[in-house]
């Protein structure tokens, strides 16, 4: 029996066929926000500088010393393996292999940067160029779960879930944590997910390969029942699912998945507008361009100013700046898809006030070899590799670190993923030290036990 007096069976009489399916509830993986019972969000520790992150994700790593750090020696010592080139990766690979692509200075900073990017290159007096980057595996799999979840292993929590179940949401008619990624990359989904943490802080996966906000979240409308109608099938839902949790106390998945169906219901009406880029001005998307990436980095400006938290923009379906053949002509594709939205992006957010709150990420799981592969590759190289960031209250126009002359390790003011971690939490007001979950009898946390803020970069 319920509040009501009334059991089951009788619930369902009463209501008679009220009980459907919500359109959209079906097409939401079982994210949701601020579930009844969760752990409660405890809010920053200090006064944060960003409130939200846009996370620019070149799956397969991009070669540093193609975009933003040149390195001259190449040309001198090319098809030679001199010390400091012989560092091990995944693979062999051979002699120097110097990249053909040409520097300039940039900006009032006059931060070099490649040829190769001459949109984003003026907004480079807004970007901090992180040149010491550094992680601990050459391999995809154990370098993508540090690179989101701060370990090589599969069953922790990644930075996204970590940012919500810290901070909350703005919106709580949309999820807080969303990824945008083509196609189905069923095998990437362990990239955003919970682990121990509450699963209403796992990501909310969206398609965006086409731009219809009805093929980006299936079923987000019902056109069998109006709003009403859905909402009573809703009360009802939360009055079965009240009497089976009397049983199921502390059930957390329980709990996400019924305030899943709630967040569904809300995103029907919510998502048709932020997931709708045909409201864009036709000024606005000529800016930012075609292709899934340009459509995400639109969406993603779109989804941040409507209060989500975090937002992933993968580039690709895999590993598309893998290249370990073909690499100049495949980097040249690449960064042709990529420089002309990151550039909007950047220029969108700042024209609408938005940059100087929302901290922007740029980078791959790891670097590639200045060594060649097959003599037209590069292999993988987790020993020093480029990211960068802007906005959220990271000093522009500037570089920080450096590796060796030939671009293979970090040498000055290295950067571990971990410092990266630490630093970004540090600018959305979180103490990385201070934001733990008890699990499995010891605190976690997305820094291990490892991490430091990188002041030197603060604004």
């Amino acid at each position: 029996m319920n509040h009501l007096g009334l059991n089951r069976r009788q619930l369902l009489q009463q209501f008679g066929g009220g009980l459907g399916l919500v359109g959209a509830a079906s097409a939401l993986a079982p994210q949701a926000l601020a579930a009844p019972g969760a752990t409660e969000i405890r809010g920053p520790h200090f006064t944060p500088r960003a409130k939200r992150v846009i996370h620019l994700f070149m799956n397969g790593g991009p070669f540093q010393a193609d975009l933003f750090d040149p390195k001259p020696l190449l040309e001198k010592y090319a098809g030679q393996k001199p010390p400091g080139a012989d560092l091990t990766t995944e693979r062999p690979t051979g002699g120097l292999l110097p990249s053909p692509f040409k520097f300039r200075p940039c900006g009032e900073s006059g931060v070099p940067v490649s040829e190769l990017l001459p949109k984003l290159s003026g907004h480079i007096d807004d970007i901090c160029v992180l040149r010491s980057l550094h992680a601990d595996n050459p391999n995809h799999g154990p370098a993508l779960l540090q690179m989101n979840n701060g370990t090589i292993l599969p069953t922790r929590p990644t930075m996204g879930a970590w940012f919500l179940y810290g901070l909350g949401t703005e919106n709580e008619n949309l999820p807080g944590y969303i990824v945008l990624c083509p196609g189905r990359p069923v095998r990437f989904s362990i990239l955003w997910n919970s682990a121990f943490l509450p699963s209403e802080y796992q990501g909310t996966y969206i398609n965006h390969s086409k731009i219809d906000p009805q093929t980006m979240v299936p079923n987000l409308r019902n056109d069998r029942w109006d709003r009403a109608a859905q909402r009573r099938q809703l009360d009802l839902l939360e009055q079965l699912n009240a009497v089976h949790r009397e049983t199921r106390p502390g059930d957390s998945a329980l709990d996400a998945r019924t305030e899943a169906m709630e967040t569904a219901f809300r995103m029907q009406f919510q998502a048709s507008d932020a997931f709708d880029l045909a409201r864009e001005t036709k000024h606005t998307r000529e800016a930012y361009g075609e292709g899934h990436f340009a459509n995400g980095c639109l969406l993603a400006r779109r989804l941040v100013e409507r209060g989500v938290r975090f937002v992933q923009v993968y580039y690709g379906n895999g590993q598309p700046w893998d290249t370990h053949s073909n690499h100049n002509e495949q980097t040249k594709k690449l960064c042709g898809d990529i420089d002309q939205p990151i550039a909007a992006l950047l220029g969108d957010l700042k024209q609408r006030g938005l940059l100087e709150d929302t901290l922007v990420v740029w980078g791959g799981e790891f670097g590639r070899t200045p060594t060649s592969e097959g003599g037209d590759g590069r292999d993988h190289n987790h020993h020093g590799f480029s990211m960068w960031m802007a906005g959220g209250g990271v000093k522009g126009g500037m570089t920080y670190g450096e590796t060796d002359d030939f671009g293979f390790k970090a040498m000055v003011d290295k950067m571990h993923v971990h410092d990266l971690h630490a630093t970004i939490l540090h600018l959305l007001g979180l103490d990385h030290e201070q934001l733990t979950f008890r699990h499995a009898g010891r605190d976690f946390r997305l820094t291990d036990v490892y991490g430091r803020v990188v002041q030197d970069i603060l604004s």
